[in-house]
């Protein structure tokens, strides 16, 4: 509500792209923790929380983000979160769960879907993204929060009567697409490899799942790769003046790969 707080990690998908929602949308502040790669700590949360003065806006709500995007796709540990929920409840604050990618996540990791929705009070899911369906995402929450989830979508001007076809393509993705995820996050390490005999190449995050974010040592090489991968078709973006992503999904098959490998090797360093 206006004049309340949300807490969340200073890559958050949510502060950094959305046009500023939080605030336009909501009248929310955002309090922003610096992580590991974008995985913020119980000790981090407990130290921001506001206490009950006036002159503080007032902590509401946590947002984690698993896996995180601009962290390079990495992911929380089930007991990270459990952490965190426990100084959320101590304090009455929600925990709410960006899970755009939560399945490269699980498939990744010890826990299931059920352990991990247990801590949080709501999830979003993407479904669109290495599920590779054609568009769609899913909010989870128990009943009155889906019921008032409903009524803002509403305010909104959101909703689609029409849903039904695309729920289909939902469904068969995640009842095919889950455990296929880890092909893609066989091509990012793979192409990790590759990246790392690369001249020019200053640094790689480290791959955990289906992201690759890698710097290179200048702004005209970056550009200049950036480039040359767009000239052969291969998609990609600088998220920084001297840096690239790369995202791994269901279309990236074996042939692709050879083009990917082929591409690197062919490019000409500067000098």
């Amino acid at each position: 509500q206006p004049g309340d707080e949300l807490i969340c990690a200073d890559n958050a998908h949510v502060y950094k792209y959305e046009g500023g929602g939080i605030a336009f949308n909501s009248g929310v502040q955002a309090r922003t923790i610096a992580g590991d790669r974008g995985r913020i700590t119980a000790q981090q949360v407990q130290e921001v929380i506001n206490g009950d003065d006036v002159h503080f806006p007032v902590s509401r709500l946590v947002c984690l983000e698993n896996t995180n995007n601009r962290g390079g796709g990495s992911i929380y540990t089930l007991e990270a979160i459990r952490e965190i929920r426990k100084v959320c409840d101590t304090h009455q604050l929600k925990l709410h769960l960006d899970g755009a990618r939560i399945f490269n996540a699980l498939v990744e990791s010890d826990y299931s879907a059920d352990m991990i929705g247990k801590c949080f009070h709501s999830v979003s899911v993407c479904l669109s993204k290495g599920l590779g369906a054609p568009v769609g995402s899913v909010l989870l929450g128990d009943a009155a929060f889906i019921k008032q989830a409903r009524r803002v979508r509403k305010v909104f001007g959101g909703g689609m009567r029409q849903a039904g076809y695309l729920a289909a393509a939902g469904l068969y993705a995640v009842q095919h697409h889950i455990q296929r995820l880890k092909e893609d996050h066989r091509h990012a390490k793979q192409v990790q490899l590759w990246l790392k005999k690369l001249k020019g190449v200053k640094s790689i995050m480290p791959v955990d799942t289906n992201i690759i974010i890698f710097e290179l040592e200048s702004v005209e090489l970056t550009n200049a790769l950036h480039t040359h991968l767009q000239s052969l078709n291969i998609l990609c973006n600088k998220v920084t003046a001297s840096s690239i992503r790369f995202t791994f999904h269901l279309d990236i098959n074996e042939d692709k790969m050879g083009g990917i490998e082929k591409a690197l090797g062919t490019f000409v360093q500067k000098g």
